[in-house]
C-alpha cells in the first residue's frame, strides 16, 4: 500500500539559505561566505559508468539546521546525454528507490522527451545507496508483514500496538543517525541541492504517487527553481493521516467492485477467505503458510495495476483448492520479498520512517478500532478497510514527528505544472487530483478515464501524448480527458 505523505521542519531557517541560491554562479566566494549551503551546491561531481548509465553521488547535509555538521551522500543515476536539461523522476513509495526506476522508464520514454532532457533519477535519503534507513532484522520484518491487520479482540490490538510500537524503537537502535532527519521536507531540500549540482537553473520533474508530494512541496519551498513539473497520482498536502488512509480506503473498496465486475463472485470468495484466514493458515509451496495479512496484502496489491488482476484471479482460483501458494507470491512481491526472511529492498523501513515523521501522531488503539469501524461500514470487504486503519498504528508511538501541520499547497510559482489523475486510481483518489488542481494556482488537470494507479506510461496512448507534449513544449494541454 501507498499511504502518500509530506511534511515541513526547520522551514524558517531553511527559506533564508534557499533565496541566495541563483546567486551562486555570479559569485561563488560570496556566497560560501554568506551562505553554509553554497559549497553543497557548487559541488564537483564525479561520474562513472554503472551499465547503460553513468552514476554519480551528491552530498547533502544530514541535518539542514547544521549545515556544516555531518553530511550523507545520495545516489544519482543519469541515463543519456550530459549535454541535456535533466528530467528528475521519482517512483513513490515513500521508501521507493529512483535511481533503478529512472533507468527502467527511460527506456518507454518518447524519443522526443529524450531529445529535449535527460532522465536522472535519485534514491532518497533513507532509501536504497543513500544512507539507508534499517528498522528490522530480516525474521522481524517476515514476523510484522505475517501479524494481524486486523486485530479483533481487545487482547490481539493491544499485542498489535505492542508490535507496532517495537518498530520505532528499532530504527533508533539499528539508525539512529539517519532515521530523525529523512522525511519528505529533507528530500526537497536535497532535491534542490540536486538540480544546483547538476547545473541545472531549473528543477525538471516527474513524480509519481508519493512523488507529487514531493513535487508540490518544492513548488512551495523553490517556486523559482520550478521547470517543467508532471505529477501523476496526486496526493492532496491538505489531508492528514486518517483522511488519506480513509480515502485510500474507499479508493480500493471501489478498485475491488470493478474487479468483481470482471470476475463475479471474487468478493463472496475474498470475503470468505479473509475471514478463515484470520485463524486458520492455508498450505503453500514455500517454507511458511499463507496467512491473513499476505492474501490481504496481495489484494491491495493487485489493485494498483490491472496487469495483476488476471494473477490475482488465478491465485484466488488455487486458494479454492487450498493453495496459498500463488497469492502469498504476490504479497512477497509487494514487499520486495524475496523469501521467507529476504528482501532485495529496505522500502519497509523507509516507507515506515518516512510517513511516520512526515505526520501529527496518529490516534491510538481505541481511536484506530474507532476509525477501522467507520472505514469498514458498507465496504465490501470490510477486512481490507479496517487493515488501512490498523496500517497506521506504527505512528501512533513514533518517536518525533514533523512540527508543519497539514495544510494546502501554498506556492508563488509561475511555472506550468501538469496534475494526472486516474479515474479509478486505489491508491491516490480522483479527488485528491481536482483538489491539488484548486490549490495550484498555474496547474492544469487531465483525467484518464481507467483504474490503476497512476497512467502515464501505462498503456494508454492519450495520456502519454499529452504529458510528452507538455515536456516538450512547457504548454498547458488542452485535452482534460482520455
Amino acid at each position: 500500500m501507498s499511504n502518500d505523505r509530506f511534511g515541513r521542519h526547520h522551514l524558517g531557517a531553511f527559506l533564508a539559505s534557499a533565496l541566495l541560491v541563483t546567486s551562486y554562479n555570479a559569485s561563488p566566494v560570496l556566497a560560501q561566505q554568506t551562505d553554509p549551503l553554497a559549497i553543497f551546491y557548487m559541488q564537483s561531481l564525479l561520474w562513472e559508468d554503472c551499465g547503460r548509465a553513468t552514476c554519480t553521488s551528491v552530498t547533502v547535509p544530514l541535518d539542514y539546521a547544521k549545515p556544516k555538521g555531518d553530511t550523507i551522500t545520495l545516489s544519482v543515476r543519469r541515463i543519456g546525454s550530459p549535454d541535456l536539461p535533466p528530467l528528475v523522476m521519482n517512483p513513490g513509495g515513500p521508501g521507493s528507490e529512483g535511481t533503478q526506476f529512472a533507468q527502467g522508464i527511460a527506456r518507454s520514454l518518447d524519443p522526443a522527451v529524450t531529445a529535449a532532457f535527460t532522465p536522472v533519477g535519485f534514491d532518497p535519503r533513507g532509501t536504497g545507496d543513500s544512507a539507508p534507513v534499517r528498522c528490522f532484522t530480516g525474521r522481524s520484518a517476515n514476523r510484522w508483514l505475517r501479524t494481524d491487520m486486523t486485530p479483533d479482540t481487545m487482547a490481539e490490538q493491544v499485542r498489535y500496538m505492542t508490535a507496532a510500537a517495537k518498530i520505532s524503537t528499532d530504527c533508533q537502535r539499528f539508525s539512529p543517525t539517519i532515521v530523525p532527519h529523512i522525511g519528505t521536507e529533507n528530500t526537497v531540500r536535497d532535491m534542490d541541492i540536486i538540480r544546483g549540482a547538476l547545473g541545472s537553473a531549473k528543477l525538471n520533474w516527474l513524480g509519481f504517487s508519493y512523488g507529487t508530494s514531493l513535487g508540490t512541496r518544492y513548488a512551495e519551498l523553490f517556486p523559482h527553481n520550478v521547470g517543467r513539473m508532471v505529477l501523476d497520482g496526486a496526493v492532496d498536502p491538505s489531508l492528514d493521516a486518517m483522511e488519506l488512509s480513509r480515502g485510500q480506503s474507499a479508493g480500493f473498496q471501489k478498485a475491488i467492485r470493478r474487479f468483481d465486475r470482471k470476475y463475479p463472485g471474487s468478493i463472496s470468495f475474498i470475503n470468505t477467505l479473509l475471514a478463515t484466514l484470520d485463524s486458520i493458515p492455508m498450505k503453500t509451496d514455500g517454507l511458511q503458510k499463507l496467512v491473513q495479512s499476505e492474501a490481504s496484502t496481495a489484494i491491495f496489491l493487485s489493485m494498483y495495476d490491472t496487469s495483476f488482476w488476471s494473477p490475482l484471479h488465478d491465485a484466488l482460483i488455487a486458494a479454492k483448492r487450498g493453495d496459498g501458494t500463488e497469492l502469498q507470491e504476490l504479497s512477497y512481491n509487494a514487499n520486495d520479498q524475496t523469501g521467507p526472511i529476504t528482501f532485495s529492498s529496505n522500502s519497509i523501513s523507509a516507507f515506515i520512517s518516512i510517513n511516520c515523521w512526515d505526520f501529527p501522531q496518529t490516534p491510538a488503539r481505541k481511536g484506530l478500532a474507532r476509525r477501522a469501524d467507520r472505514f469498514a461500514k458498507k465496504a465490501p470487504v470490510p477486512e481490507l478497510a479496517m487493515a488501512m486503519s490498523w496500517g497506521n498504528a506504527p505512528c501512533s508511538t513514533w518517536f518525533d514527528h514533523s512540527l508543519i501541520t497539514p495544510a494546502p499547497a501554498d506556492t508563488t510559482t509561475t511555472a506550468p505544472i501538469l496534475i494526472v489523475g486516474t479515474a479509478f486510481d486505489p491508491a491516490t483518489p480522483i479527488s485528491w487530483a481536482r483538489s491539488l488542481k484548486k490549490q495550484l494556482p498555474t496547474s492544469s488537470l487531465v483525467t484518464y478515464v481507467g483504474d490503476g494507479h497512476t497512467a502515464y506510461l501505462g498503456g494508454n496512448k492519450c495520456v502519454d501524448r499529452v504529458v510528452d507534449e507538455f515536456l516538450v513544449t512547457g504548454a498547458p494541454p488542452t485535452t482534460k480527458r482520455c
